[in-house]
């Protein structure tokens, strides 16, 4: 990724640019063929020498202060001939850097796409893995009801299908170039020779234009990245709690020689999920930063290039290292089922309230009488383990209460309050998402 937004990459991309444009103008007999062949050939030379073309280019830069000038002086230089006139004809200068900018976000969408892929195919093996490996669900970061940390990570899969849907959208979207001139009028280069070009470049031309392509495109593609990001936040964070002590269902990778506090040796701390969890703002800012360049002068001024110069090669850097980071934590994820176990019973089959609740509607309680009589009982259960009492069941309670007893034959209440009966829609899920 950090290739595709070198200066030489950049100036590459440039380089194509002007070559097709010009080669174009030959076909409209603009060009002479002749001199066209010493355009490429300056142009090619350049491309065998990229980090010689950026040196020159900046140091023209120091004087000329403009650097798309440095790049076709640099060029003119190359070609060192009258044919260095038909060089950048009836371009200008956000003709090649829009268009360039285009093929990079491309190249980089593409990177990510293939970031989402491998990610998944991780995620979708330890989903499988533990496909019926009971937990407790959470509301409010409270007891609700069991589920497997199989399905944990199917919901993260189904998640992930959405980003890459949203990258490929994004990808899709940005992929526009513009050779239409200063403001946009095509009065000095036809619409067929901006075709022409986008079309070799992959790109589409934009069928409006001002002297720059329009930035709500650019801002749909870091709020893409934004939103990626916040979905690996959301993990992020979901992990980070499952590794408190007090939990401890799941784990971060700890690796040999690994070192978690520099006072207590003993710690073992969510480090990279934290990591991720502030990286995830970092893209964010970014995507505000492109909403604050949509809206620029008339046909066209300068504010947004110095921000992008930052956000586009930060964010889509930034957003392939977190995929490396997130599949290598999702692949070496250490996962505690014992401790999920344990974790179930400390809610002491409460878990059950709402099976009980409605199988007492089925007996024909209304819903407000068979609420008070499991709300009832589960009160007790608690009351009993505060107590300090080793003898806290709801299954227990609800058996000893003559109101709730009464509507059940026998073992019928121990069948409804099974995990069993929790888990039996599991297989429909995972083939719902595609597992």
């Amino acid at each position: 990724m950090r290739a595709i937004w070198t200066d030489e990459n950049k100036l590459r991309i440039w380089l194509e640019i002007e070559i097709l444009a010009s080669e174009a103008l030959v076909k409209q007999g603009v060009v002479p063929a002749s001199d066209f062949e010493r355009l490429k050939a300056g142009a090619d030379a350049w491309k065998q020498d990229l980090k010689g073309l950026v040196d020159r280019q900046r140091e023209l830069e120091k004087t000329l202060n403009h650097d798309v000038i440095g790049f076709t002086t640099a060029v003119a230089e190359k070609i060192n001939h009258a044919a260095s006139r038909w060089l950048h004809f009836g371009l200008t200068s956000s003709d090649v850097v829009d268009t360039a900018l285009a093929v990079q976000l491309v190249q980089s969408a593409d990177l990510l796409l293939r970031d989402v892929a491998q990610f998944r195919e991780v995620l979708a093996r330890r989903a499988r893995e533990h496909r019926l490996t009971p937990c407790i669900g959470r509301s409010h970061g409270i007891h609700a009801e069991p589920t497997t940390f199989g399905l944990k990570l199917a919901l993260m899969y189904d998640e992930f299908g959405r980003a890459e849907t949203r990258l490929r959208t994004a990808r899709e979207s940005v992929a526009v170039g513009k050779l239409s001139g200063a403001v946009g009028t095509s009065a000095h280069l036809s619409p067929e020779i901006e075709q022409a070009v986008c079309t070799a470049l992959g790109l589409r031309p934009a069928p409006i234009a001002t002297q720059v392509v329009q930035r709500d495109i650019h801002a749909e593609f870091m709020n893409a990245m934004a939103l990626v990001g916040a979905s690996i936040e959301r993990w992020a964070v979901e992990f980070r709690h499952l590794q408190r002590t007090e939990v401890l269902e799941a784990e971060e990778p700890f690796t040999r020689g690994q070192k978690g506090s520099s006072a207590m040796p003993h710690k073992r701390n969510p480090i990279t999920w934290e990591r991720l969890t502030g990286l995830a703002r970092v893209l964010r800012g970014n995507a505000v930063a492109a909403l604050e360049n949509v809206a620029l002068w008339h046909e066209r001024d300068i504010s947004h290039s110095s921000v992008e110069r930052i956000i586009f090669p930060d964010s889509c850097t930034l957003l392939d290292y977190m995929f490396g980071l997130l599949t290598r934590m999702m692949d070496g994820l250490n996962v505690y089922p014992e401790n999920m176990r344990r974790n179930l019973g400390l809610s002491l089959g409460m878990w059950n309230s709402q099976t009980v609740l409605l199988a007492l509607i089925r007996k024909g309680l209304s819903r407000e009488e068979a609420y008070d009589l499991v709300q009832r009982n589960a009160m007790k259960t608690w009351a009993v383990k505060h107590a300090g009492r080793d003898d806290a069941d709801f299954l227990v309670q609800l058996a000893s209460d003559p109101d709730v007893a009464r509507h059940f034959g026998e073992g019928e209440l121990a069948k409804l309050c099974s995990i069993e009966f929790h888990l039996k829609e599991v297989d429909r899920r995972f083939q719902a998402v595609g597992l």
